[in-house]
């Protein structure tokens, strides 16, 4: 915030520090209630009074709502939180000399610093082979646009070749849609994974419909060893025994479930956890894959206790099929040969810019399209 924009009068909030576990109480509390109507701007130091460092929530009624925060050595929990972010303002991080504290947490904001230095551009004497094979698999007839949507993703994040697997029913229809996007039919779980064998990655779960079929297509395609990225229907189809879904998973896998898909998989983690972050971390240790837990601070944790939280999502993101081009974007960067942690934080940071580009009357279909130009700026960069 530049300070030629601030009134004549500041204040000052510093009366207590991110580690407050109680609510204000007394002259305090009726101060953060004044605090409201006031029309000169707040600075908290670390973080406003009356919120949790750690856990990003009101700890009661009383709360000040700071236009700027102030923190120091790195961002807690409550600054990355969208509940914690709503308080906080502006956010400035003011490194103070500590450099790497042992034991500090592995938290780290999801921006391109973290993973850009291994994102996989191809090389001059490249070739589509080379650039990774990544398949996703279509539902029925009538359930098709999603597997199509995350087949385009994958397609534009830089995979060589991306091949809808579909049923013979809905051959045609898929045949309609696609033009770079190959098409290969299977009717038995044999044949799936016979042609995942061919794959680095492989999309399960958009629109591929929620039973015994997708349990059982999901183990086929597990056995061949290829990466897998598993989400909406496939996660749902585990939901009365989500340790069946966890025993078919290795650390390459990455889920990528919504708030309402979590539950079902890892239910009642989002009550029992202090905020989202630590439940994420516990859902991937559970699981043993990475855990992309979507959402307005959507955290992307790994079985070994590594989580990143993303602070650019945007809300005209919250439109069917987002999260299936989302799914592809993952699944093409881990075709590409990209760490699936990494993968996932690189996708969920692409897509968010993707909707930023874009704005109000954003739908899915845009998506796979606005993702050359973030692409291009990425590129760009690596020689600023």
């Amino acid at each position: 915030m530049q300070m030629e924009a601030l009134a004549d009068a500041l204040y000052i909030d510093a009366l207590y520090g991110a580690g407050l576990t109680r609510p204000l109480e007394g002259d305090v509390a009726r101060l953060a209630k004044l605090a409201t109507g006031w029309a000169a701007p707040i600075v908290s130091v670390d973080v406003p009074s009356g919120l949790s460092g750690d856990h990003g929530k009101p700890l009661g009624e009383a709360v000040f709502k700071a236009e700027l925060t102030v923190t120091f050595h790195r961002r807690k929990p409550a600054h990355g939180l969208a509940t914690g972010r709503a308080f906080c303002g502006e956010i400035v991080v003011a490194d103070i000399g500590l450099g790497a504290v042992p034991g500090d947490v592995t938290l780290v904001e999801n921006t391109p610093a973290l993973w850009a230095a291994r994102f996989p551009w191809p090389a001059v004497d490249g070739h589509k082979f080379g650039r990774g094979r990544l398949k996703v698999i279509s539902g029925d007839a009538w359930r098709t646009g999603a597997a199509r949507l995350a087949a385009r993703g994958g397609l534009r994040i830089g995979a060589g070749v991306v091949t809808l697997l579909s049923p013979p029913a809905a051959l045609a229809v898929n045949a309609a849609h696609l033009e770079a996007v190959m098409l290969e039919p299977f009717e038995a779980e044999a044949d799936l994974e016979a042609a995942a064998e061919a794959a680095d990655a492989v999309v399960i779960g958009p629109a591929a419909g929620i039973g015994d079929v997708t349990v059982r297509n999901l183990f086929a395609i597990a056995r061949t060893g290829a990466a897998l990225v598993v989400d909406a229907d496939a996660l749902t189809s585990f939901r009365h025994d989500p340790e069946l879904l966890f025993s078919a998973l290795d650390r390459d896998d990455v889920l990528t479930p919504h708030a309402g898909e979590f539950e079902r998989i890892f239910p009642g983690l989002l009550n029992e956890a202090p905020e989202r972050i630590a439940a994420a971390r516990e859902a991937a240790r559970r699981a043993g894959a990475v855990v992309l837990l979507k959402g307005p601070d959507t955290v992307v944790a790994a079985p070994d206790g590594r989580a990143a939280i993303s602070l650019n999502a945007v809300p005209w993101l919250a439109t069917a099929g987002s999260g299936d081009v989302l799914a592809g974007f993952i699944g093409g960067l881990i075709a590409q040969g990209m760490d699936s942690f990494e993968a996932a934080c690189a996708g969920a940071w692409i897509h968010a810019e993707c909707g930023a580009s874009f704005g109000p009357g954003l739908i899915s279909e845009d998506l796979p399209g606005l993702a050359p130009a973030v692409l291009g700026r990425l590129y760009a960069s690596r020689s600023a």
